[in-house]
């Protein structure tokens, strides 16, 4: 059976467990990283020399590394043509530039926030750092919403573009920050939940 390596709190595996959970693929998760070590193990770092995770292995032994990447063979091995990622240029396009978005731009402030907000003691928080990502993404979260105008899914039906930005789409509603009001952000919000069972199973817990 297909392995999924990594701890279920890391916003990169809920998106490839999400996927899963989409698509009916069977995998066996093995918890790593963080509390639960194995990343720096031998046999981890010939799978992923990254010592991250997620890292798929499959039965004949293949294993790949990156979520995004992760998602992108999912789909073309287990139900290729699928809509959730298309494959006429253009359509593809759009889905994988906010893939990319996704890692290039959004991951940053989001990271700064996540960890200093819940994984760092308050006595300890760089206040400065996390006012500068809050601002940072605010702005971004707005590019998001302005997209959503007319559309139910972030590129108009429900794509690995919606998936990759889930789990920051829950952290951006429960952190303990103020936010702006977006009400086509939010509305995607809802809809996820109320849409997609993995999205509430995976994405949408405590955060940890």
């Amino acid at each position: 059976m297909l392995k999924i390596w990594g701890r279920a709190s890391s916003s990169n595996v809920m998106k490839v467990l999400w996927l899963c959970e989409e698509l009916s693929i069977p995998y066996e998760r093995i918890d790593a990283g963080g509390e639960f070590g194995r990343t720096t193990e031998p046999f981890y770092l010939a799978m992923n020399p990254n010592s991250r995770v997620p890292t798929l292995e499959e039965e004949d032994g293949y294993a790949l590394w990156e979520s995004n990447s992760i998602l992108r063979y999912l789909v073309a091995t287990r139900a290729a043509g699928d809509p959730i990622h298309p494959t006429a240029p253009k359509a593809r396009g759009e889905v994988e530039r906010w893939m990319d978005w996704q890692l290039a731009s959004l991951n940053g402030p989001m990271g700064v926030l996540f960890l200093g907000l819940v994984r760092t003691p308050e006595a300890q928080r760089n206040q400065a750092a996390i006012a500068g990502a809050l601002k940072e993404a605010a702005g971004l979260w707005g590019i998001v919403d302005r997209q959503l105008e007319g559309r139910q899914y972030l590129t108009g039906g429900f794509t690995l573009a919606d998936i990759v930005l889930g789990p920051y789409l829950h952290r951006w509603f429960v952190l303990p920050i103020e936010r702006p009001e977006l009400a086509r952000l939010e509305a995607w919000y809802e809809r996820l939940k109320a849409e997609h069972p993995g999205f509430v199973t995976h994405c949408a817990g405590e955060l940890a």
